[in-house]
């Protein structure tokens, strides 16, 4: 969807004429009726959300942000999230859960109406996402689902990946914006097919995640080093882009979160619940050491923990 500028050189976005530099917006002339995303506010300042503030701000697109627990401090800060809607062109919501979700968007409905465009990235079943795509509708607004993949190194390097889910020409008005987070965006489909991918995709990072975990386990009962194991598996076909970002952690013994367990577990649950009942005893058995290590404290460890209490080393 980007093209080269004949003036400038620069990237350019084909529809919109808007130019990426140094991860900068210049937008150039007006833009077509309709897709002139110029500003956006962020509703939740967790692992991620604090980033894109960032990203969002160096760019100069930022218009307000809001986290449910104040942070008076963060890059115009607004009081409510019905403040952020007010001053945004789009609304970029990335909370905890569906619950949390419902909460942002109800408060913001006062605010909402044509031209406004809400862009969720919260990890959400289908039906909450439908659900929310007609409360925001109804209020004149438009709705792209927009789950990503990638976590702490990945956003602060702007290589996440999002998988979009929406009526076209809202995915088209996104791209300006999600460009200066991310290395891909992938439409999917509809807003409940991106919701739906988003939690595959988790259940394959968890069940990879356990499956590492009991290798390097066996490795080491056998007296095999770190050093051995992680060079046998970076040749070896079972070798992965998990691999790579949790070996650090699991040479270490540092669980400072990523992707936290609570999140993960909470992702778990929604994937069964969208399985509607089919046998998936991969994501049963990840679920029950997600569980585990959240019943003993660690919800907001990574969910690489899961390997301490296989490895022995701490």
């Amino acid at each position: 969807m980007t093209g080269r500028s004949s003036v400038t050189g620069l990237p350019t976005h084909r529809r919109t004429g808007y130019r990426l530099s140094r991860n900068r917006l210049d937008w150039g002339d007006e833009l077509p009726k309709g897709r002139g995303m110029k500003t956006i506010g962020v509703l939740g300042l967790g692992i991620i959300g604090d980033i894109w503030v960032r990203h969002y701000r160096d760019a100069g697109v930022l218009a307000g942000c809001w986290n449910r627990s104040p942070r008076p401090e963060a890059p115009n800060w607004k009081p409510t999230p019905r403040a952020v809607a007010e001053s945004a062109d789009a609304l970029h919501v990335v909370v905890a859960d569906p619950p949390a979700v419902k909460g942002v968007i109800e408060a913001m409905l006062p605010a909402l109406g044509a031209g406004k465009l809400v862009i969720q990235s919260s990890t959400i079943d289908p039906a909450s996402s439908a659900t929310f795509r007609d409360r925001v509708r109804a209020a004149g607004a438009a709705y792209v689902e927009a789950p990503f993949t990638g976590s702490k190194p990945a956003a602060e390097a702007r290589e996440l990946v999002f998988y979009l889910g929406g009526d076209a020409v809202d995915l088209d008005r996104t791209e300006p914006l999600l460009a200066l987070l991310s290395a891909v965006r992938l439409p999917i489909g509809t807003n409940e097919q991106a919701a739906a991918l988003k939690l595959a995709m988790n259940l394959n990072l968890a069940v990879q995640m356990q499956s590492l975990s009991e290798s390097l386990a066996i490795a080491r009962r056998a007296g095999i080093g770190d050093d051995t194991f992680f060079a046998a598996m970076a040749k070896n076909a079972g070798w992965s882009g998990l691999a790579r970002l949790k070996e650090p952690k699991l040479r270490s013994g540092d669980f400072s979160p990523q992707f936290s367990v609570k999140h993960m577990a909470k992702d778990l649950r929604l994937a069964r619940t969208t399985a509607g009942g089919a046998d998936l005893p991969a994501l049963a058995m990840a679920l029950s050491r997600l569980e585990a290590a959240e019943q003993a404290g660690l919800g907001d460890e990574d969910f690489s923990i899961v390997a301490k209490a296989l490895s022995g080393k701490t």
